[in-house]
């Protein structure tokens, strides 16, 4: 089950993911439009990678002068293209993709330097989300102990009722503060665990 979740998410991610590209694709398409230089300019810096490409895997590319003047002509591309993106308002990341989450790119996962790979906090997230809807507990910040009343209880002893020589408020004060306990003592290996039992139906 977990694990058709886990698959189920990473093909939104990979829709995503899609989604923001085309959506890319479609802003060059309409941007290159009206200013035809930024097009000319994605040319010139495509040609250029490729051209390093085919000497680094011919060994073309030695001396130090070839390889700072293909830096140099590169890096002047690149600040021509955002000055023509300021000059007509667009700020400098309107030629990237849209992702939803900056830090995965809309892929789930994130690889440190090391190539480590470990899931994004969003994914994390969302499994979260998911476990919290199928417990009960989405709705905790309106359901907890802050908001709990113990007005709602009788005061009234009834032994016949409740098979217990208490009222359900001071029983509920009871179950209330033990819970509480619990939560403050959670990582204590010695804390003993709760167990909740009743008819079936009981909330």
């Amino acid at each position: 089950m977990a694990n058709e979740i886990l698959n189920s998410l990473l093909r939104e991610y990979e829709q995503k993911k899609i989604n923001a590209e085309l959506d890319l694709e479609k802003r060059k398409e309409n941007l290159y439009d009206l200013i035809p230089r930024l097009r000319q300019i994605e040319d010139e810096l495509n040609k250029m990678a490729i051209s390093t490409a085919k000497g680094i895997l011919s060994n073309n590319i030695s001396n130090d002068y070839s390889v700072n003047n293909l830096k140099e002509n590169i890096e002047k591309l690149k600040k021509e293209r955002e000055s023509i993106l300021k000059e007509n308002n667009y700020f400098l990341d309107y030629l990237k993709p849209f992702y939803e989450c900056k830090i995965c790119n809309d892929t789930g996962y994130v690889t440190d330097s090391n190539y480590h790979t470990t899931m994004c906090s969003c994914l994390k997230q969302k499994l979260l989300d998911i476990s919290f809807n199928k417990s009960n507990m989405y709705n905790i910040k309106n359901e907890n102990f802050s908001t709990f009343n113990e007005n709602l209880y009788s005061d009234e002893i009834n032994v016949e009722k409740y098979k217990v020589n208490t009222s359900p408020r001071k029983n509920i004060q009871y179950i209330k503060e033990n819970c509480i306990k619990f939560v403050e003592n959670f990582d204590n290996p010695t804390q003993k665990n709760l167990l909740f039992s009743g008819a079936t139906g009981l909330r």
